[in-house]
C-alpha cells in the first residue's frame, strides 16, 4: 500500500499552517475522487440506459388472441448502405438494409425534381426479383414518383408448414418477418431527402400484395395500398369448415398471415385492387372475396386479359389512383 506523504513546512511557514494546507489538499483530493466516481457512475448509467433502451426499442413481434400481428410503429433509425449504380434522368441507388435477422437488397429510383416526391414501395410476387419489377419502377418515375423495389426473403416464396411449426414454438415466422421487411423498407425510403416522408404508399403484386396489405394496415403512417393480382386466403371459411380440426393456436397463425384479417385497419386509407379477369394464377373470384370484405374507401379494377401481375393496361387507372392517394 502506498504511504501518504506528509508535507514539509515551507521556509518561513509554521507547522500549524503546513498541516492546515495539507488538510485542505486532502479535502480537494477527496472531492476529486468523488467527482471521478460520480462521473464513472454517470457514464455507466448512460451505457446501461443505452443498452436497455436499445433492448426496449427492439422491434417486438406480437400476435394477439385474434390473430392480429403487430410491430412498433417506431422501429428506430434504419441501418443501410447504398451505392449509386446509374444516374440518367433519375437517381438510382442500390441499397442493402438490415431487417430482423437478414440483410435485404433493394433498388431505389428517384426522378429528378426540385422538391421531394412521393415514394412507393413495390413488393414483387413470389420468385420475382427487384430487377424484375424495374419496368413498373420506370413507369412510376415517369409519373413523378420515387419507388423502391426489394428482394423479398427467399424471393417471396413461403413455407406454410415451416411457419406453422415456428409459430407453434412461439417463434417469429418468415411471413411475419417479410411484413417487417416491408415496414423497414419504408423507414429507409424516409431517410432520403428527395422522398416526401409523409407521402408513401405500397404496391404489392401477387403474393407481395398480401404483405403489402398487412404492412399498410398495421402502420397508419402509410398512405394506402395498391394490390395487383392479389387476394387474401379467406381463412375464415377454412376455419369454419374445419373447426373441429383446427386448434386455437393454428387459428391465430392462419389469421395472422391472411390480409383479410387486417382489412378493417386500413380505413380511412384507400385500398385499390387491380386484377386480370382471367388471371392465370389467382382467380378473380378470390380477389373479389377480399375486396368485398374491405370497408371503404376502396376500388376494384377488373382488367381484360389472362396474364398475372402488372400490365400496361393498368397504367392509366394506377396513375389516377396514385394521384388521388397522394393528393
Amino acid at each position: 500500500m502506498a504511504k501518504k506523504r506528509k508535507s514539509k513546512p515551507e521556509p518561513g511557514q509554521s507547522k500549524k499552517e503546513a498541516r492546515r494546507q495539507q488538510a485542505e489538499a486532502n479535502k480537494k483530493a477527496a472531492k476529486a475522487k468523488i467527482l471521478i466516481a460520480l462521473g464513472s457512475a454517470v457514464i455507466l448509467i448512460a451505457l446501461l440506459w443505452a443498452i436497455f433502451d436499445n433492448t426496449a426499442t427492439q422491434q417486438e413481434w406480437d400476435v394477439d388472441e385474434d390473430g392480429i400481428m403487430s410491430y412498433p410503429t417506431d422501429r428506430g433509425i434504419p441501418e443501410y448502405d447504398s451505392m449509386i449504380v446509374e444516374d440518367s434522368g433519375y437517381y438510382f441507388d442500390h441499397i442493402n438494409y438490415s431487417s430482423r435477422d437478414a440483410v435485404i437488397s433493394a433498388l431505389l429510383r428517384i426522378p429528378n425534381s426540385s422538391h421531394p416526391v412521393p415514394g412507393i414501395l413495390i413488393l414483387p410476387g413470389a420468385t420475382v426479383s427487384k430487377e424484375g419489377e424495374q419496368g413498373l419502377s420506370a413507369e412510376l418515375a415517369d409519373m413523378g414518383y420515387a419507388s423502391m423495389v426489394i428482394d423479398q426473403r427467399n424471393l417471396g416464396r413461403v413455407d406454410f408448414q415451416l411457419d406453422g411449426r415456428l409459430f407453434q414454438a412461439g417463434q417469429e415466422t418468415t411471413q411475419h418477418k417479410m411484413v417487417f421487411d416491408a415496414l423497414k423498407a419504408v423507414d429507409v425510403m424516409r431517410q432520403y431527402p428527395a422522398v416526401d416522408p409523409d407521402n408513401i404508399t405500397i404496391i404489392g403484386i401477387s403474393n407481395g400484395g398480401r404483405f403489402a396489405i398487412i404492412a399498410a394496415a398495421i402502420d397508419p403512417s402509410i398512405n394506402g395500398v395498391v394490390g395487383i393480382s392479389t387476394s387474401g386466403y379467406d381463412v375464415e371459411s377454412f376455419i369454419a369448415n374445419d373447426s373441429n380440426q383446427v386448434t386455437e393456436n393454428q387459428t391465430r397463425f392462419l389469421r395472422s398471415i391472411d390480409p383479410d384479417t387486417y382489412l378493417d385497419r386500413l380505413p380511412p386509407r384507400k385500398l385499390v385492387m387491380m386484377h386480370m379477369i382471367n388471371d392465370s394464377i389467382i382467380p378473380l373470384e378470390l380477389a373479389l372475396v377480399t375486396y368485398e370484405k374491405a370497408g371503404g374507401p376502396k376500388v376494384f379494377y377488373p382488367v381484360e386479359g389472362s396474364s398475372h401481375g402488372y400490365n400496361a393496361a393498368m397504367r392509366d387507372v394506377l396513375e389516377a389512383e396514385l394521384g388521388l392517394m397522394f393528393s
